[in-house]
């Protein structure tokens, strides 16, 4: 039987040596668990220091050696070491015991690991990591602030309905619901592996239902329902010290979850 996840919130974690029992708890009671924290909290303080390239995996770590010092590098090795940290978490291994690796199209997976799927995702001072055992996660973020609206993107990511719901919306909150359009859309492409691949006009969303952070529907261009139950959506905003992000994420649940332990292969 298919089970639909309806969850509250997002995990934070702060780094360094703090607790991951919210995290494991999540993903053994309800299949799924999406993380944020601040880069600032995973970035090391030598990219040199003996064990990041046992952390990160030779591939990443050799992709970060090649990478001129900058923010950029900064998201890189610290959304890895966050999303390796994690699963780490909830498989009770350490980083250096999981590898990272990476499909057509940038998808992340943990090589060897059957049960427990992956997503990714980081902006400006944020990353996101989805982590599920039912199936299939597809994460996103983007700061809720980030200017979409009459520079073409709604046109280029909206079905009709979703233009006729946006006109709907008061002036002043209609950016920011773009954005939460956006990233749900990018949620589900990276689920399915699609990534900008797929076409953001075939498919769309309706506003969240309950709470602002509660789960809300996958919509035919026309507005009438898409996606069968496998498949939960959500939104939520998160905030740091300096800015708010819109985080989405997509879960898919096939419905043959047992809530059996996840094996390690090593």
């Amino acid at each position: 039987m298919t089970r639909r996840y309806d969850m509250e919130h997002p995990v934070r974690h702060r780094g360094g040596g703090g607790s991951w029992r919210e995290v494991r708890d999540a993903v053994a009671g309800d299949g799924s668990c999406v993380v944020y924290a601040a880069v600032d909290d995973w970035v090391p303080a030598d990219p040199g220091a003996p064990g990041l390239a046992a952390d990160l995996g030779p591939d990443d770590h050799a992709r970060l050696v090649r990478m001129p010092a900058s923010r950029n590098r900064d998201r890189f090795v610290a959304a890895r070491l966050l999303l390796k940290s994690a699963a780490g978490a909830v498989l009770d291994a350490l980083p250096h015991e999981l590898e990272l690796a990476y499909k057509p199209g940038g998808r992340p997976y943990l090589r060897g690991i059957g049960h427990l799927d992956v997503g990714l995702s980081h902006t400006e001072g944020l990353l996101v990591v989805g982590l599920t055992r039912v199936g299939r996660i597809g994460v996103d973020t983007e700061p809720a602030d980030r200017r979409m609206l009459e520079l073409g993107t709604e046109h280029q990511a909206c079905t009709p309905h979703e233009l006729a719901a946006l006109e709907r919306v008061p002036p002043e909150r209609r950016n920011r619901e773009l954005v939460r359009l956006w990233t749900l859309k990018e949620a589900y492409s990276k689920a399915i592996g699609q990534g900008l691949r797929f076409r953001f006009t075939e498919f769309g969303f309706g506003p969240p239902v309950g709470s602002p952070g509660g789960p809300t529907r996958m919509l035919r261009p026309d507005g009438t329902p898409g996606a069968g139950r496998e498949w939960t959506f959500h939104s939520w905003r998160v905030e740091d010290a300096r800015t708010a992000y819109t985080v989405s994420a997509a879960v898919h649940d096939p419905g043959f979850d047992d809530r059996a332990p996840v094996p390690v292969e090593r």
